[in-house]
């Protein structure tokens, strides 16, 4: 009997404490769930945001104009460029999808390679787009000629790609400020070309620094051998340095070239007046070089091109250097390669006609 008033009296207890443990575990069950939903409800808010953020209307600072801040609206899509070529490729396809986007009202992202050849040297603004989205964005590909068309100012497609080898000015020079703000070389890479030209000037004052670039390497059997055309040659280079000789006291110039032992041999240097850089230089180097300098004489390609433009003074380039015939024309527009402003000297074709007679 007396053990049965005990048990009366624990039975409940005992019954009452497992209760209470299985309304705790319950309770425990419960918050986990709750807390694993709300985790997975904020990963897919987050994930959402961010595809969101590629695809409407944000507003975005891009620099200031006249003391003011600037904001301009970048919306929904993802275009971006082939990354094709050198250095002076990659620059020419770079501002062309920074002007076209922008033209056309889509967010500009460069490819990795692009990335790795430019951010190097410059202090570009343009996202890189990660190797994981490029194939899944399925981006279309779209194909530019070398100059300019109306057609590319209503380019449909929030996800593109634009293909071939884009480098002229007719893209984008009405945002030159911009595009010379894309490609202000780092502080460390403009320190050494100053410390440069001021070695190479030594007591000399008020030097006008004239950088040319000779570009030879592949163009000497591409040129005559596919395209029907030549490369500088010795006379070319003495008319444009003449030039600027007469023009300007205490000339300087300093040439760069991927053929330098033709050019020490074919440069007159006797005055005292001419260096031949570094042939250790890198490309970045040697094009830093000469978009400090005040003027440029250049030769043909897109290397030089972008010597002259970013220099921002007077340019000489070789004029009419193929023959009238040549395929080359079929993809080059001379009008569209060089700023009106700039000085053609016309390339002597002889050498072409002599061959075509043999």
């Amino acid at each position: 009997m007396q053990l049965e008033k005990i048990m009366k009296i624990l039975l409940p207890k005992r019954i009452s404490i497992q209760q209470s443990k299985m309304k705790r575990r319950i309770f425990m069950f419960i918050l986990l769930s709750v807390i694993l939903v709300c985790i997975n409800i904020g990963y897919q808010y987050t994930h959402q945001f961010k595809i969101d953020n590629l695809n409407k209307v944000i507003n975005v600072k891009s620099g200031k104009e006249d003391g003011q801040t600037r904001v301009e609206n970048i919306p929904k899509g993802i275009w971006t460029v082939n990354s094709i070529g050198r250095l002076g490729n990659q620059m020419g396809e770079y501002a062309t999808l920074y002007a076209l986007a922008k033209l056309n009202g889509h967010q500009p992202y460069i490819l990795p390679a692009m990335a790795n050849y430019l951010s190097p040297l410059f202090k570009t603004t343009l996202p890189t787009l990660h190797e994981s989205l490029i194939e899944k964005l399925h981006l279309m590909p779209y194909g530019l000629h070398d100059w300019m068309d109306d057609g590319y100012r209503n380019i449909t497609g929030d996800y593109r790609k634009l293909t071939g080898y884009p480098c002229s000015w007719t893209f984008y020079h009405h945002l030159r400020e911009e595009i010379l703000r894309e490609f202000t070389f780092h502080d460390f890479i403009t320190e050494e070309t100053n410390a440069y030209l001021r070695r190479i000037r030594g007591e000399r004052k008020n030097v006008t620094f004239v950088g040319v670039h000779v570009r030879r390497g592949d163009y000497l059997r591409t040129m005559p051998n596919i395209w029907k055309g030549v490369v500088a040659d010795k006379k070319y280079l003495e008319k444009a340095m003449t030039y600027f000789r007469n023009k300007y006291k205490n000339v300087i110039f300093v040439v760069t070239s991927d053929g330098m032992d033709w050019c020490k041999e074919n440069i007159n240097s006797s005055e005292g007046d001419v260096y031949f850089s570094d042939t250790s230089n890198s490309p970045g180097q040697d094009l830093s070089i000469l978009a400090h300098c005040n003027h440029t004489v250049m030769t043909i390609g897109t290397f030089g091109y972008w010597a002259g433009y970013l220099a921002g003074g007077e340019t000489i380039f070789l004029d009419n250097y193929t023959l009238p015939d040549s395929p080359f024309l079929k993809e080059f527009k001379y009008e569209a390669a060089f700023l009106p402003q700039w000085i053609g000297i016309p390339a002597d074709l002889s050498p072409l006609f002599k061959k075509e007679l043999q």
